[in-house]
């Protein structure tokens, strides 16, 4: 598996950076696309908002990852600054990204939940294909896996899987395929449901959901001691989405109540 996809001028193009970048380019099409669905969201101003939370998300996602894996930066601080190699985490992506829209939302005196919304299919869309970035990289994958587990994947998946010789089980696919299925769950719910927060929080849980399942698969995560810091996030994130559920439950039996 050769990671990067041309040269220019000596430097090397990686195919991890160019399926981030066509995640991102697909994300604002879909989110652009969404803004009539919410005829509150301002094309305009979502898309002021996504430039810069992803600048910032990027930076938050290297930032996360290198605290967490600083021993192997300890020496070398600029190889920190490098990630045409990979080692992006998500979780520090979606927290720095977030933050930006939200003061980004209040200085404009918006609505973030409306904006987030809107935006939420186009995350879990650019998280789907930013996992095949991990493929081309050989990384984000699970536990070697004989081949009589591996042969029932497509043959690129085995080469691919296939590292020193030894295969290795392909978790980067299930979570790419989980987000497929909660994009498209997201996308309804933004169609037949109205009320804010619902697609946001729905992509928060559902995406905790599979990440907490498929992270206990993995050889790479990041850890805070024995406890693999993304379940501690993904059970943060399912419980947000509890919280979101019965609060929203409970004012409907009130409003309901009231007029009775």
């Amino acid at each position: 598996m050769n990671p990067v996809a041309f040269s220019i001028g000596g430097f090397d193009v990686r195919w991890y950076g160019i399926i981030i970048a066509c995640g991102m380019a697909l994300g604002i099409i879909i989110a652009n696309y969404n803004c009539k669905w919410r005829e509150d969201v301002d094309h305009d101003n979502l898309l002021n908002i996504v430039l810069l939370s992803l600048p910032i998300g990027i930076i938050g996602a290297r930032l996360y990852y290198v605290v967490f894996e600083f021993d192997n930066y300890r020496n070398n601080i600029m190889e920190a600054f490098n990630i045409r190699h990979g080692g992006l985490a998500i979780h520090g992506g979606l927290i720095f990204a977030l933050g930006s829209a939200l003061i980004y939302t209040k200085i404009k005196k918006l609505n973030f939940i409306k904006f987030a919304d809107v935006a939420a299919p186009s995350i879990i869309l650019a998280q789907a294909l930013g996992r095949w970035g991990n493929f081309f990289n050989q990384e984000a994958h699970g536990d070697a896996v004989s081949y009589e587990f591996i042969k029932h994947f497509p043959m690129f998946i085995q080469k691919g899987m296939n590292i020193n010789g030894i295969y290795y089980n392909p978790t980067f696919l299930y979570e790419s395929v989980w987000n497929i299925i909660v994009f498209i769950i997201l996308m309804v719910i933004l169609r037949k449901n109205k009320k804010s927060g619902t697609v946001f929080f729905t992509y928060i849980g559902l995406y905790s959901i599979g990440r907490f399942i498929i992270e206990g698969m993995r050889t790479d995560s990041l850890m805070i001691g024995n406890l693999r810091m993304a379940q501690l996030v993904s059970l943060s994130g399912v419980l947000i989405w509890i919280i979101f559920i019965s609060l929203s439950y409970y004012k409907r039996i009130i409003g309901k109540k009231m007029y009775q």
